[in-house]
C-alpha cells in the first residue's frame, strides 16, 4: 500500500509502497477513510518530546487521528465486526493498571498511542490492536471527516473543557493558539454556553473561531491579549486555555485570569521549551489561581461527546479547510511550525 513514511527527522515526508499491516487475533484490520492532520504530527516530524521519553523508530508512518472501516477481525475480536464504521482514540490503556481501573485509561500507566506505538492512518491500512477496548462506533450521519478529529484534537479538547476545568454557561475563557485543538475548544466551550474569547495572530484563524461561535478575537500581532482579555472581561477570564505549549501563549493564558481562574494546559511544547516555561508563580499564589492539565480523553466519555456531535450540537466537521492526498499532506505537516495556515486538513485521498 501507498503511505507516507517519515524516514529522517525534519525532511520531506516521502510517499512509499510499504507492506500492508498484519491482522493480530485480538486486533482489527482497518480500512481508514479519513485521517487528520494534527500539530502533534510536526512534533514527531522534528523529533520532539525525547524529553518525554518518547522517540520514533524509523522509518515510520505517522497519524493518530483516523476514522474509517473495519476490514478483518481478529479471532479473539467480540465487538466488533467487518463492515462496522469507527473511529479510533488515539491513547490506548492496558485496562488492568491503577489508572485504568478507576476510569482514567487515558494516562494509563503502560499507555500507548496509534501511530506512534504502531504505523498509523498515513497509510490506507492500520492494524489496530485491543480492538474491543481501543475502537468506538461511529454514527450513520457523522462522515469520516469529520470523524477524524475526535480521536485526538476534539476528544482533548471536550475532555479538557467539560471534565478538566468544568467550564459553566455565562463563563468566561479565553483560548490561546487558534490550531485545531483551540477551535476545538472554543467550539465545546460555546456550545456549553461560556463567552469565549479567541485569541491569536493568523486573522484567518480568528475568522473560523468567531464562526465557531468565539464572542470576541484578538489578533496578538496588534495588542496586548492580556490587556484585551483583561478589559473585555472586567477583570479577567474565569477560564484560559493554553492550546499550543508555547512560552507566549502559556504566560499570556495565566496572565489573563481573573483571581481564582483556572489555566487548562492541554498544548505540549517543543525543542524551544523541551518541557519548561516559566510563570508568575508569586500571582498563581496571591490569586489562587489553579493549573490543570488533560490529555486525551477516556473512552468511557465518548458516549457524551458522540450524542452531541450525533444531534448536531457539536459539529468538528466545520473546522476542516482542506480535503487532501498524500503529497499535499506531507507538505502541510512540515508548514505547521510556521503557524501561516487556518483550520483543519483532512487526508481523505488516497
Amino acid at each position: 500500500m501507498k503511505a507516507l513514511v517519515l524516514t529522517e527527522f525534519g525532511k520531506d515526508l516521502e510517499v512509499l509502497d510499504v507492506p500492508e499491516p498484519e491482522l493480530t487475533p485480538r486486533g482489527v484490520l482497518l480500512r481508514v477513510e479519513a485521517n487528520g492532520i494534527c500539530r502533534s504530527d510536526w512534533h514527531l516530524w522534528m523529533g520532539d518530546w525525547d524529553w518525554l521519553g518518547l522517540k520514533l523508530e524509523l522509518p515510520h508512518v505517522m497519524g493518530h487521528e483516523f476514522a474509517g472501516v473495519v476490514e478483518e477481525v481478529g479471532s479473539e475480536v467480540t465487538r466488533y465486526q467487518a463492515g462496522d464504521r469507527v473511529v479510533v482514540p488515539h491513547a490506548h490503556g492496558c485496562g488492568h493498571c491503577e489508572y485504568c481501573l478507576s476510569g482514567h485509561n487515558n494516562i494509563c500507566e503502560n499507555v500507548s498511542f496509534a501511530g506512534t506505538n504502531y504505523w498509523g492512518g498515513y497509510g490506507r491500512y492500520v492494524a489496530v490492536p485491543d480492538a474491543d477496548r481501543n475502537l468506538v462506533r461511529l454514527p450513520d450521519n457523522v462522515d469520516f471527516g469529520s470523524a477524524a478529529g475526535l480521536g485526538c484534537r476534539f476528544m482533548t479538547a471536550f475532555h479538557g473543557v467539560v471534565d478538566q476545568v468544568q467550564v459553566k454557561p455565562g463563563e468566561w475563557m479565553s483560548v490561546h493558539g487558534c490550531g485545531g485543538l483551540g477551535l476545538s475548544a472554543i467550539h465545546i466551550a460555546s456550545a456549553m454556553g461560556a463567552n469565549v474569547i479567541a485569541v491569536d495572530i493568523n486573522e484567518d484563524s480568528l475568522a473560523l473561531a468567531k464562526s465557531l461561535g468565539a464572542v470576541a478575537t484578538i489578533n496578538g500581532r496588534n495588542e496586548d491579549p492580556v490587556a484585551a482579555v483583561r478589559d473585555l472581561t472586567e477583570g479577567g477570564a474565569h477560564v484560559a486555555v493554553d492550546a499550543l505549549g508555547i512560552s507566549i501563549t502559556c504566560q499570556a493564558a495565566v496572565n489573563s485570569l481573573r483571581k481564582r481562574g483556572r489555566l487548562l494546559q492541554v498544548g505540549l511544547t517543543s525543542k524551544e521549551e523541551k518541557g519548561m516555561i516559566p510563570l508568575p508563580i508569586d500571582s498563581i499564589v496571591l490569586q489562587e489561581l489553579s493549573i490543570v492539565g488533560s490529555a486525551n480523553m477516556p473512552a468511557h466519555r465518548y458516549p457524551d461527546m458522540m450524542r452531541m456531535v450525533e444531534r448536531g450540537i457539536l459539529n468538528p466537521g466545520a473546522m476542516i479547510t482542506s480535503h487532501v492526498g498524500l503529497d499535499e499532506a506531507g507538505q502541510i505537516i512540515a508548514s505547521m511550525g510556521q503557524f501561516k495556515g487556518s483550520g483543519v486538513s483532512v487526508l481523505d485521498r488516497w
